[in-house]
């Protein structure tokens, strides 16, 4: 039995709560190899990895003194965009302190939030690729270690695997809590365009569910370009109008609110309205409501609690508005799935007439630019205007971010893929004081 000797407590890992770490580590004797065999953590104490040390204990080197010949590490390393460079980078830094053979064997499969992406890698004693698992599926693979091959490690674009890991994610949750098929609100923007491919790669067409649900100010065009995803993706399509609903809703409220101007709450009943009835849909046919919001709006709180934000897993929720863009992009790089009109019209949430999402968010490129800088690289204000951002545009935005932490303890959990999400590696108070 080998025991794991570094018990990461960062991030989403919270090891040391609940294990202890080996007391030391010792090669098995196996054939004519001293197998120096360590578990996932163990390989990244390397020095110069982190900007700050983690660790005081290297077991790979440990293991080495001991007379390892080869190593093998048993690993659950979950994904994250641009991860796998770091992995590799890492073990060739292994191999060429050691000059030993090293065989990573790496998890495959979603669960929860955290995508596993399998892209095992065999590296020989000069460092050269021997071997290299598929990503994002089950592999099987016969390297030898003393071979003196090289091959071309095999990466695809990042919407490319981005695209992988999200459908991989979908698809092993929905397994695994038991669902069949998905049903998702289509309303003819971007997100809910993607998603529903996602869904798609993930289930099979005929498993997902798209439900156009207009009000009085949803365009025509949201309506036929919505229809028109749904016959290119070859999925189920419904059109459920709220307005009649919404209309009701307005005069249950009439007594209490006359008087008063309509506001963001006549908006978000409509949003409440278009969720109720995607839970109706679920609770009778046994569907997994998907939400379509992104990163972006998630890290502001431009979503509807009870609203938008419903469902049993938020599949782009760490996909920033930018890179949905280019998931589509990458959709329709063969052919026109997502319509092309969806991609090119500005963004809207379509509650009130004439409305557009930078009625109330900085321009994306920027916005999604400022939350890296935020929540990723957890920069403070001062540090994010020193990198040439607005001040006030970057102070607006970390207070809507802080602000709306109540909303996302509420949320459905969202499949990582970034080194920050808004999950479990994320714990922030909820009461912070910000409001005047």
């Amino acid at each position: 039995v080998v025991h794991k000797t570094l018990l990461p407590t960062y991030d989403v890992f919270d090891e040391d709560r609940y294990f202890e770490s080996s007391k030391g580590v010792q090669p098995i004797r196996f054939g004519e190899y001293n197998l120096g065999i360590s578990i996932c953590e163990d390989a990244w104490s390397f020095e110069g990895l982190w900007p700050k040390r983690r660790y005081f204990i290297d077991p790979i080197k440990n293991l080495i003194d001991r007379g390892a010949d080869l190593l093998l590490n048993i690993s659950a390393s979950p994904y994250e965009i641009e991860k796998p460079h770091i992995r590799l980078r890492l073990l060739q830094e292994h191999v060429s302190k050691h000059h030993v053979p090293f065989f990573y064997v790496n998890m495959v499969g979603g669960n929860d939030e955290l995508l596993f992406d399998g892209n095992s890698i065999a590296l020989g004693k000069r460092g050269n690729l021997i071997a290299q698992g598929k990503r994002f599926e089950e592999d099987f693979l016969l390297a030898d270690s003393e071979s003196e091959q090289s091959l071309h490690y095999m990466e695809g674009c990042t919407e490319e695997e981005l695209f992988q890991a999200l459908a991989m994610g979908t698809r092993d949750y929905a397994r695994k809590c038991g669902f069949n098929t998905a049903v998702l609100g289509l309303s003819g923007g971007v997100d809910s365009s993607v998603v529903a491919c996602i869904a798609v790669e993930a289930m099979g067409a005929a498993n997902v569910f798209g439900i156009s649900m207009p009000s009085v100010y949803t365009a025509p065009e949201s309506i036929r370009d919505a229809r028109s995803l749904a016959q290119n993706l070859g999925i189920h399509f419904h059109t459920i109008p709220i307005q009649p609903l919404f209309e009701a809703f307005r005069q249950s409220l009439s007594g209490l609110f006359a008087g008063l101007p309509e506001n963001e709450t006549e908006e978000n009943l409509q949003a409440r309205i278009r969720g109720a009835l995607l839970m109706a849909l679920s609770n009778k046919f046994g569907h997994l409501v998907l939400s379509t919001g992104n990163k972006s709006e998630l890290a502001v709180g431009y979503c509807t609690l009870y609203g938008d934000m419903v469902g049993g897993l938020a599949v782009i929720s760490d996909v920033p508005k930018t890179t949905v863009y280019k998931l589509a992009a990458f959709i329709n790089r063969n052919s026109e799935i997502i319509p092309r009109n969806i991609i090119e019209r500005a963004p809207t949430a379509e509650l009130r007439f004439n409305q557009t999402d930078q009625d109330t968010l900085p321009e994306y490129d920027i916005l999604d630019a400022i939350l890296k800088l935020r929540v990723e690289e957890q920069m403070s204000l001062d540090e994010i205007v020193a990198q040439g951002y607005d001040a006030a545009i970057a102070e607006k935005v970390i207070r809507m971010i802080h602000a709306t932490e109540y909303k996302r303890h509420q949320a459905a959990p969202g499949l990582k893929v970034t080194s920050r999400a808004f999950g479990t590696g994320r714990r922030m108070p909820i009461a912070m004081k910000l409001h005047r």
